[in-house]
């Protein structure tokens, strides 16, 4: 009975969270139409059976998520894991913020930063405006507002799809004999340390890492993060192409939401240094947008995805081969798997490859 009512609660919250998203969606679009024709773009219109395929994957992922909790991969509690603080108090910040995204949209101003934030220090390709966000990755206002608008976009299931990553990433630390405490667990890119919060609740006491080119989000996942109990993360502004750690340190690293927005050249020096990290039995977990090769019939939501957001290198993704990128940095084992609009690999380090560090 208990956990009939805890799996009602849960679809009721994800219910919730869906028709909050889509009741903003709606609302900006009618709006954008009135206050902003120009801005509009040119959106394939979803077939019916593309709209109900859809519905049946986002089911298929939170049923999914349920099954992982229930079955101890991760505690119930990370279901209802919510910044409603945030949400509440950025939420109408979001809504003034869209005229200034409306302009640049037609304008089609990429580049456009406030005079504050500072420009130097960074890889070309990251000074953006990514899904036209008021600047970019680099204030504590884009910080605030970000995971808000990725709910929106997701529909409430941002968080369920990033912990598609937990149930490989805990399989994969199986192999170490060591101590809880010893393990270590690199997020590349974390952000403002969602998905660090969420391996935080699988594992409680490892050594958590993560690294972010933005200091502003880093402060975020600081801030967000110190409300959990027990250690901190570790948290470094560090350029990913660069990971200032030492060979074979890590037992597990994971990334999410990244490499969509790298250059096709940029994603294989990470990978390889997600390697070089990484020990010898170690595993890697990436979770990124669904790609052409094993979700076509998800083509015009991705075309739409192209068309609606400032992705410059969003195309090349969708039909680039991660796991050959793995393989040539010498992951072995890559396995690929798909949940509702993201793709996820895992791939090992072989065991036999090379000395570890001592635990």
């Amino acid at each position: 009975m208990a956990e009939t009512l805890t799996k009602l609660a849960y679809q009721t919250f994800q219910q919730g969270k869906s028709y909050f998203g889509l009741a903003h969606k709606t609302l900006s679009t009618q709006l954008l139409n009135v206050l902003a024709p120009d801005a509009k773009r040119e959106i394939e219109p979803l077939s019916t059976e593309l709209l109900l395929q859809l519905q049946q994957r986002l089911n298929d992922l939170l049923e999914r998520d349920w099954l992982d909790a229930e079955q101890g991969v991760y505690p119930a509690s990370l279901l209802f894991d919510n910044p409603w603080e945030d949400f509440f108090r950025y939420y109408p910040q979001v809504w003034l913020d869209m005229p200034k995204i409306w302009q640049r949209v037609s304008e089609k101003r990429y580049q456009d930063f406030s005079p504050t934030v500072r420009l130097s220090g960074y890889p070309a390709y990251y000074v953006q405006n990514f899904h036209h966000q008021t600047d970019g990755y680099l204030s504590d206002q884009s910080a605030n507002l970000y995971d808000l608008q990725v709910e929106i976009l997701f529909n409430g299931t941002a968080d369920a799809m990033r912990r598609r990553v937990l149930s490989p990433l805990k399989r994969g630390l199986e192999s170490f004999a060591v101590a809880p405490h010893q393990l270590r667990v690199l997020d590349v890119a974390c952000g403002t340390g969602r998905m660090l919060r969420q391996i935080r609740g699988m594992l409680p006491n490892a050594s958590l890492y993560g690294i972010d080119l933005s200091p502003a989000y880093l402060r975020k996942a600081n801030q967000l993060l110190s409300e959990l109990p027990g250690e901190l993360p570790q948290l470094i502004q560090a350029n990913a192409e660069e990971l200032p750690y030492l060979d074979n340190y890590f037992h597990g690293v994971v990334s999410v939401f990244l490499f969509h927005e790298l250059p096709p050249e940029v994603r294989q020096t990470v990978i390889e240094q997600c390697f070089r990290v990484l020990q010898p039995g170690g595993v890697f977990v990436i979770c990124d947008s669904i790609q052409l090769s094993d979700s076509p019939e998800m083509a015009p939501a991705m075309r739409n995805f192209a068309t609606m957001f400032h992705e410059p290198y969003y195309r090349h993704y969708t039909t680039d081969d991660l796991g050959d990128r793995l393989e040539e940095a010498g992951f072995s084992a890559v396995q690929s798997e798909t949940h509702f609009m993201s793709k996820y690999w895992i791939a090992r380090k072989a065991a036999q490859a090379e000395t570890t560090v001592n635990s």
